[in-house]
């Protein structure tokens, strides 16, 4: 057998984990018997079982399924206490991962009618992410994420919103939910007042939807980074332009099988995105809804797609490159992947 290294102590970054899809299953357990909510059979069996829902996005129908779903577990969030949970656990997840940074992504307008309003939820969110971040050493920031289910009116309320708080710990704003829903130019105007307040402008693209959707990124939003991104792989043309802006795709292979994207494993196209010189950073996305946190997604690299130790190396190395974390903590976990690759298998 192979020796190989443990990719949970291989630092890393994690730049695509959701809110509320974040959670550990025994806290959604917990708060919706704290709150007496009544959720649906399917989550239950889910969250009991350890077993994932079975879930195919690729239709509206499967899609609307899965939503119904993440929304009954976003429901049991009420209190400040429950965001500062869910808060310090997303953190020791990672930490047990080997995460040294996290940008969790978070549409504080879907917590605003519980928490007191738009501007409140978006503080308690940011407090509890800079107390997280000082008591565990995980280097910890938000990325605020517009819906495009809703009017671009709304994306821009919220772009002001994350500019106007990029001094608390917002450092990118996104485009989130499903993607045949809404043109990326409609949303435009919103990133571009991101930007201009000096966030990483970071959409979906390239998940539900094919190479077309991660063209659109580029050109109407002028994206840094693709949330998954990993459809760039059916167009050549668009994998040499990614690789030559230098754009990294935040591809989360567990959640792109889990909703149908791909049938298996095996065929998220890493080894594509890999070879044509693509920046990925491997994420869990919804681990809630989805099973595996974020070695697992190296584990997947490893075991479906062949990928060496030094190999996941440069994966980390590229997720650290691509995130958002000061040049001191970048050079500390660069420099943590080489000790780690210098040490020998096991």
């Amino acid at each position: 057998m192979e020796r190989v290294r443990d990719v949970s102590e291989l630092p890393k970054a994690h730049l695509h984990l959701h809110f509320t899809g974040s959670m550990r299953p025994t806290t959604v357990l917990e708060l919706a018997d704290k709150y007496g909510v009544r959720l649906p059979e399917a989550l239950t069996e889910a969250l009991t079982s350890g077993e994932p829902p079975r879930l195919r996005a690729t239709d509206e129908r499967g899609w609307f399924r899965f939503q119904r779903l993440y929304d009954a577990a976003r429901s049991c969030l009420r209190e400040p206490e429950d965001i500062r949970r869910l808060v310090r656990e997303a953190a020791e997840e990672d930490v047990k991962d080997g995460s040294g940074w996290l940008e969790i992504q978070v549409d504080p307008t879907s917590y605003a009618p519980r928490l007191g309003g738009l501007i409140p939820a978006l503080e308690i969110i940011l407090d509890a992410v800079e107390t997280t971040s000082r008591e565990t050493g995980l280097g910890m920031r938000v990325l605020v994420a517009a819906n495009r289910m809703k009017h671009p009116l709304d994306a821009r309320t919220l772009a002001r919103l994350a500019v106007r708080y990029a001094d608390r710990g917002v450092v990118g704003f996104g485009l989130s939910n499903d993607e045949r829903r809404g043109m990326a130019r409609d949303f435009d105007r919103a990133f571009a007042i991101a930007r201009e307040g000096g966030l990483l402008s970071a959409p979906h693209g390239g998940e539900l939807t094919g190479p077309s959707s991660v063209r659109d990124c580029l050109d109407d939003l002028d994206a840094n980074r693709i949330g998954h991104g990993v459809r760039a792989a059916e167009d050549p043309r668009l994998l040499r332009r990614l690789a030559e802006r230098g754009v990294t795709c935040e591809v989360c292979p567990a959640s792109n099988v889990a909703l149908g994207v791909y049938e298996k494993p095996e065929d998220v196209p890493l080894r594509t995105l890999y070879d044509a010189g693509v920046a990925m950073a491997l994420g869990a996305d919804d681990p809630l809804l989805f099973g595996s946190r974020l070695a697992a997604q190296y584990d997947i690299a490893r075991h479906a797609h062949g990928f060496s130790d030094a190999e996941l190396a440069e994966l980390a190395r590229q997720s650290i490159r691509g995130s958002a974390a000061p040049e001191n903590v970048r050079a500390r976990l660069l420099a943590g992947v080489d000790e780690w690759l210098a040490r020998p298998a096991t």
